[in-house]
């Protein structure tokens, strides 16, 4: 890439640290995009109490979006080969727009769904994005930027519930119309300033391939990704229930816990990520994360004074905003010309699955024995090391 494609984040080109041209826009629509998402996850139980829903349909609702995410997010990415990032990224936010618009309207159950699944539908701008960086980036720069994207995911998601939470106090349905302007403004600045980034087109042969076409190292790391997921979603879900059943938390001791490690993942995937890659290369990083989250879960299975519990949820930060990104930045760089949207795709829709199977594992284990669940995801981390092996075709 030449040195006249790239501009420095702070500096005009003078800094140390360039990023390619039309990186920002992209960055910030992800992350007003995920600070819509922050907005509404909290709140969403109670508001789908406030409509007859029990507990079991709560969780489906939340599992709607998951499975909208799934089944779409693949084909969301491979139209953004077809017909470039931007169009794709841009309906995208529509729909989450349209989604959350639906949510504060909803005057039913049936129509929480339907704004659930719209938003899920449309849930593919992250990996949308990806690819954009993958179109930009080379590989030295890829890890780097796509920590940042990681970054702006998790700043959305800790600031978001503030902004709900201030906004309930106006009506239940008020954050909903907050999510919804929030993402209408998002679409107008994403018209106004995303580049179109997509450069190579797959040709016809590639343009009709299947899933099961990418190259084995997508596959490989798509699993991963649906491991890596599928722990860290266990943990998410039952981690309130630990909480309280060995700390006496409450329910706003444990918002502040997961917001500190909220702003732990945001400084990881800002600041880490790229030193690290750069000793480690993307394989080791990967390696690293799957070790540091494996002893986080193993050290929180067993974890009952605070002392513990911090270095448990400092292992699983440090080791999860090390995993995702570089997860994302290895899956763009094995995907063949032309079809980085498909695979970033692809590796979305498993993280949209594993958000399905993790919850509803996690809880089950729970059930059974308090540790069970830390305990199954420590061993998936570590019986997930062989799939850092292999060749790359």
């Amino acid at each position: 890439m030449s040195d006249d494609t790239r501009v420095d984040a702070t500096t005009g080109g003078r800094g140390r640290a360039p990023v390619p041209r039309g990186f920002w826009p992209v960055w910030t629509a992800v992350a007003i995009d995920l600070l819509g998402f922050g907005i509404i996850i909290p709140l969403l139980p109670l508001y789908a109490e406030s409509f007859g829903a029990g507990p079991a349909t709560v969780g489906i609702l939340f599992a709607s979006y998951s499975v909208a995410q799934f089944v779409l997010s693949p084909v969301w990415g491979k139209l953004s080969d077809r017909f470039g990032r931007r169009p794709v990224l841009l309906v995208t936010i529509a729909g989450s727009a349209l989604g959350s618009l639906v949510l504060g309207l909803a005057g039913s159950l049936p129509m929480l769904f339907v704004g659930r699944i719209l938003d899920g539908g449309s849930g593919a701008s992250v990996a949308v994005a990806r690819a954009t960086v993958a179109d930009v980036a080379d590989d030295s720069e890829r890890p780097r930027l796509m920590g940042l994207l990681g970054a702006a995911f998790g700043l959305g998601f800790v600031i978001g519930p503030s902004i709900g939470a201030l906004a309930a106090l106006g009506s239940p349905s008020l954050p909903f119309f907050v999510a919804a302007g929030l993402s209408v403004a998002n679409l107008i600045a994403g018209i106004l300033r995303i580049p179109e980034t997509r450069t190579a087109q797959p040709d016809a042969t590639e343009a009709r391939g299947s899933i099961r076409s990418l190259p084995g190292s997508v596959l490989r790391l798509t699993a991963l990704t649906f491991v890596g997921v599928t722990a860290f979603a266990a943990f998410e879900a039952t981690f309130a229930l630990l909480g309280s059943a060995r700390l006496s938390m409450t329910d706003s001791t444990v918002a502040i816990v997961f917001a500190g490690v909220g702003l732990l993942l945001v400084g990881t995937q800002g600041g880490m990520v790229q030193p690290v890659t750069s000793r480690l290369g993307e394989t080791g990083t990967i390696r690293l994360g799957l070790l540091l989250d494996a002893a986080g879960f193993a050290l929180l299975s067993v974890a009952g004074s605070w002392p513990m519990l911090g270095g448990a949820l400092a292992f699983l930060a440090v080791g999860q905003g090390l995993l995702t990104p570089t997860l994302s930045s290895a899956v763009a760089g094995a995907a063949p010309p032309g079809r980085a949207g498909a695979a970033l795709g692809v590796q979305q829709s498993a993280g949209g699955l594993a958000r399905v199977v993790g919850p509803a594992a996690g809880g089950a284990l729970f059930a059974l024995a308090v540790p069970a669940p830390y305990l199954v995801a420590a061993v998936l981390a570590v019986a997930a090391l062989p799939l850092t092996f292999g060749r790359d075709d």
